[in-house]
């Protein structure tokens, strides 16, 4: 793999907050967060995004550990609890309750173009879909005859087509037929494409507004890499984007997600880290426990759900988040 380091400027924003006793799965309480910068003039930047007066809320908690959030236009959160085999949904009144159950196993999740779900499922080694009626279908679970690793992660481009990551957590090695990790493409006709296979665990993905970029969490690296989205859906032109690394703090690069100004947002070390589209860090925002994935949330997609190891978080921006399926 050919990896092109750019010198990236570093803006560094802590968002430290007091961490308030765990609720039952219920509504908590607000937590306020300080925002502090090394360069006072450049505060502008992160402050187009998040107010200092910005508030992190802990709405759920006790699970074992959850994943996959995306919001749905009804009015509602789904996310993933991976350990307990569940798909929940978090309501407008401000409860958990189950959605699915058993999942597959299910990590992320998205929504097609007809709002329908979408799941990458551990347990089944699969990309799903729920149709209308509530059944569940195989949308891809081999490459070449193999079975794939554990789909991990997903996203839709705008013609309908799916690209999803494919790791091997939850998966031992004598179980892998494979025998690499790969990014892969599924178009709306079934015919499914591997776009990389030398990443060492590929996570989290996300397309920039223009669908020109291509971002995926190469979790073990502790980076994010980009490509270009040539206009036959394949990607080429791998670059290192940004390097989310940080030994005093729990965490890797895992979910992703990215505004509708091309802000790129990704879990990492502490926290949610916020880059420019040119790779430039412009903040975090720290989480109490290990960040694992995010969404854009509510009717204009600015609040942001972020998945703990055992809590649901959300907190308030500025700017909208890309649409799940456009």
């Amino acid at each position: 793999m050919t990896v092109k380091i750019a010198t990236i400027s570093l803006l560094l924003i802590v968002l430290s907050l007091a961490v308030s006793s765990p609720n039952k799965k219920l509504r908590g309480n607000l937590t306020k967060l300080t925002a502090q910068t090394e360069n006072r003039e450049k505060k502008n930047a992160v402050q187009d995004i998040l107010d200092d007066s910005a508030k992190l809320e802990k709405v759920a908690s006790d699970f074992q550990f959850i994943e996959g959030p995306i919001w749905h236009p009804d009015g509602f959160l789904l996310f993933s609890d991976i350990p307990a085999n569940i798909i929940y949904k978090f309501g407008s009144n401000q409860q958990v309750e189950v959605f699915r159950r058993p999942s597959g196993k299910a990590n992320g999740n998205t929504l097609d173009k007809e709002n329908r779900l979408l799941t990458a499922e551990h347990e089944n080694r699969r990309v799903s879909r729920t149709e209308k009626d509530g059944k569940v279908i195989t949308l891809a679970d081999r490459y070449e005859g193999k079975r794939l690793n554990s789909p991990n992660d997903l996203v839709v481009k705008s013609d309908g087509s799916i690209y999803f990551t494919d790791p091997s957590y939850g998966v031992s090695k004598d179980q892998e037929e494979l025998g690499f990790y790969g990014v892969y493409r599924l178009t709306p006709d079934g015919k499914l494409t591997l776009l990389v296979k030398d990443l060492v665990l590929p996570n989290g993905i996300a397309f920039s507004p223009d669908e020109q970029k291509l971002y995926v969490n190469n979790s073990e690296s502790g980076y994010i890499a980009v490509f270009d989205v040539k206009p036959d859906g394949t990607v080429t032109n791998e670059q290192l984007f940004a390097e989310l690394k940080d030994a005093s703090q729990g965490g890797v690069p895992d979910g992703l997600k990215v505004d509708v100004e091309g802000n790129v947002y990704s879990t990492g070390p502490g926290g949610v880290w916020i880059f420019s589209p040119d790779g430039k860090l412009l903040g975090k925002i720290s989480v109490p426990e290990t960040a694992t994935n995010l969404a854009w949330g509510e009717s204009d997609r600015k609040t942001l759900y972020i998945t703990g190891s055992t809590s649901l978080y959300r907190i308030r921006l500025k700017i909208a988040g890309v649409r799940a399926g456009k």
